[in-house]
């Protein structure tokens, strides 16, 4: 029996991979991260959708791909070893996710159809829902959505932003609306958005079957946490293949670092210790589709273990590179605080692992 991703599923990631590795390069991914490449990172945005990533898990219906998160999450590993300038996990994921499980139909006609022509683009606000903090929030009454958000994910770009308050109702707003104060966050991963986002009496549209469970809410988190973890499994292969290169390169005492001891046990304990997650992610994304029971204590087991698996990798391909590995001629920390970054958003471990025991009821 073969377990692994089929061939139109590589077929896609490879596409993806071959389109970056054209397009965001080393030298490109850091004249955007310097603000120096707006005009590089459009051509990298229209390409990526012109592949057909926006419509990637939207329903046939409604013009899109109808395909299933296993296909996003190879899509993620690509984007992933490339450290790609590029939201994807927001507008082409979560919010397609979120609007076929809790919109109406009138709802799924307007938005879906829309993601799928590229005519709008989601930016996600639900870190409030998975670790709510003094002083932000927002409260939904009367269609009206007042309060702060914090740390919302890809609005660079973006038309709405899909948010959610504290008991995990979801509603719609329009960034175009006057009364939306946007203040732009500076995180260590300059090759993705983050933004503060002020709402003050701002018009909502919910989502209606949001507002009976937390299903929606829980369904969607699921699927974006599988996406985190492709993404740091796809930045962690880039990392391991780097520190290998490198360590053939590298001499010191008249011979590459790769013929010492110490530097092969950290390649081949790095290489040992990711080979695993491949499986363990196509396992969670095939199981969100396929296996409704485990779908959200795999989603919660991957996105935990692969954070600390990635974590490891990141400082131990860094010390492979030796001095020159926190240099910015390396590029290495591109990859590195990508990683760092993942693991933090939509949960870190010891949350995202408290959340597996209640399944459990443990």
């Amino acid at each position: 029996m073969y377990f692994g991703l089929s061939e139109d599923q590589l077929f896609f990631q490879e596409n993806v991979s071959r389109f970056l590795e054209d397009h965001a390069s080393l030298d490109v991914i850091k004249k955007i991260t310097e603000g120096e490449g707006q005009n590089l990172q459009k051509e990298i945005n229209s390409g990526l959708v012109n592949l057909g990533i926006n419509g990637l898990l939207v329903p046939e219906e409604y013009g899109g791909l109808d395909l299933d998160l296993l296909f996003a999450a190879a899509v993620s590993q690509s984007l992933g070893e490339n450290v790609a300038p590029f939201s994807f996990l927001g507008p082409y994921v979560m919010a397609p996710i979120a609007l076929s499980h809790g919109s109406s139909n009138e709802q799924k006609r307007k938005y879906l159809s829309d993601i799928a022509e590229n005519k709008i683009k989601f930016a996600i606000g639900f870190t409030e829902f998975i670790a709510a903090r003094n002083g932000s929030g927002v409260t939904f009454k009367n269609n009206k959505v007042n309060g702060r958000l914090m740390f919302v994910l890809d609005i660079e770009g973006a038309t709405h932003l899909l948010l959610a308050d504290e008991s995990g109702c979801i509603g719609i707003v329009d960034l175009a609306d006057k009364n939306i104060e946007i203040v732009k966050l500076t995180t260590v991963d300059k090759t993705r958005s983050y933004s503060e986002v002020i709402l003050d009496d701002v018009s909502v549209d919910l989502l209606e079957k949001s507002l009976k469970d937390n299903f929606v809410i829980n369904k969607t988190i699921d699927a974006g946490r599988i996406i985190l973890a492709a993404d740091s499994l796809g930045a962690s292969s880039t990392l391991i293949s780097k520190a290998v290169e490198y360590s053939k390169e590298r001499r010191q005492f008249g011979r590459t670092i790769g013929s010492f001891q110490a530097v092969k046990h950290m390649c081949a304990e790095m290489a040992a210790d990711l080979e695993p997650c491949y499986a363990f992610v196509w396992h969670a994304a095939h199981c969100f589709d396929n296996i409704p029971d485990e779908s959200r204590l795999m989603s919660c087991h991957v996105k935990s273990h692969v954070s600390d698996v990635s974590k490891v990798i990141a400082k131990k391909a860094t010390e492979v590179h030796g001095g020159m590995g926190f240099t910015d001629l390396m590029g290495i920390h591109y990859w590195f605080k990508r990683i760092g970054v993942n693991r933090q958003n939509l949960g870190p471990p010891e949350i995202v692992r408290e959340e597996a025991a209640k399944i459990q009821n443990l």
